[in-house]
């Protein structure tokens, strides 16, 4: 009798422990919680930042940013000035129409007392220029320096507390980011555009004819059309991370790809013209050409990558620095270079007389050289 008692007793423990498991489980929801958030987020999503929320894709935040920011820009160019049909640039940005004597474009406040980036190519050979802002209001501009080289200028309107657009990063862009184009296409003014980054550090060879170009561009799909040139890529924190510069194009019109100039070159220039009224243009004094294939295979390089140095300037930076023909160039300061249009757009952000360290493979070795930038002749 006693042996009964206890193992009804033992039973009866077992079922209210049993329930009192199952009750809590139910009401603290954490077994549900963990399937539910496996379910949420399968395997494929683990390469998403730790602070991804669903919803993050929304475009209105920049836009809204940055719209007031992006401004509309009209030349008036003289007669003269039309026999320049065919360039690339001019056609971008001119009216269509063989007597046009008007050209238009975009440009990005930057300062909130009226300071103006835009292409070097909106306002070439113009002899007024006049800003619009998105809330109607016009002001005529006056050029404060441009620099034919990297395709940028910088204007100047008198206004006050103006809304502008901050500098973001374009070296920390990721190929596959989302980015927004906002500029004036086709007269249309405040259009805003979505794509995302194709490639960086794209080197077109469309500055050819100038003789210290720099080509560094942000590859994107964004849709840009003639009047773009001169606006706005940003970001999704709506900051300036490029300036819209041209698309290749078969028609004129956008065919699946534009290129914008990197922030990175753009703040500099902006801040040379604003300092010193012109541009510091640092050199390092080598002729350069990317490494293919073949000349990786001739040097003994274990990567397809860099920068091969085919001759030096008698006198200049990298030769007094005991820099050497065959030298192949893969770091400036600790930064990676792979091409020779990341080491323009590395020596563009520095000024004469600053060091940098240049590091090099030479004959399968390893050197870094320190070097004193020179100043462009």
């Amino acid at each position: 009798m006693k042996t009964n008692n206890i193992i009804l007793t033992f039973a009866i423990a077992l079922v209210v422990a049993i329930v009192v498991v199952f009750a809590y489980s139910r009401m603290t929801g954490s077994g549900q919680d963990e399937a539910t958030y496996q379910a949420r987020y399968p395997t494929w999503f683990t390469s998403l930042p730790e602070n991804y929320q669903p919803g993050q894709m929304d475009f209105t935040y920049a836009a809204e940013k940055t719209l007031h920011g992006v401004v509309h820009v009209t030349t008036r160019i003289e007669r003269e000035s039309r026999g320049r049909r065919g360039d690339p640039f001019f056609d971008f940005f001119q009216l269509p129409g063989p007597d046009a004597r008007e050209g238009m474009g975009s440009g990005v406040i930057v300062t909130p007392d009226g300071y103006i980036v835009t292409n070097y190519h909106v306002i070439q050979q113009a002899t007024e220029i006049m800003v619009t802002l998105n809330d109607g209001q016009s002001f005529e501009a006056r050029v404060m320096g441009s620099d034919p080289n990297s395709d940028i200028a910088l204007l100047k309107i008198n206004g006050n507390d103006l809304p502008f657009i901050e500098y973001g990063s374009s070296e920390n862009l990721r190929v596959g980011e989302w980015v927004l184009a906002v500029g004036n296409p086709m007269n249309l003014t405040s259009t805003v555009t979505a794509g995302i980054v194709s490639a960086k550090a794209r080197g077109l060879g469309v500055f050819q004819e100038r003789d210290m170009a720099i080509e560094s561009f942000i590859q994107t799909d964004a849709p840009l059309n003639p009047g773009s040139s001169g606006g706005a890529l940003v970001n999704l924190n709506g900051e300036l991370v490029g300036v819209p510069t041209l698309i290749l194009s078969p028609t004129g019109t956008y065919a699946g790809n534009s290129f914008a100039i990197p922030v990175s070159i753009v703040k500099k220039v902006v801040e040379d013209i604003m300092e010193f009224g012109e541009v510091q243009r640092a050199v390092l004094g080598v002729s350069i050409i990317n490494v293919d294939s073949d000349l990786a295979d001739d040097l003994g390089l274990e990567r397809v990558t860099g920068v091969y140095v085919d001759g030096l300037l008698e006198g200049g930076s990298a030769e007094e620095a005991g820099m050497m023909e065959g030298d192949v160039i893969i770091e400036v300061d600790g930064r990676p270079v792979g091409s020779v249009a990341e080491l323009q757009e590395r020596i563009s952000q520095y000024r004469p007389d600053e060091n940098v360290i240049i590091t090099v493979v030479r004959n399968g070795e390893i050197h870094e050289i320190p070097v004193i930038l020179s100043r462009l002749q």
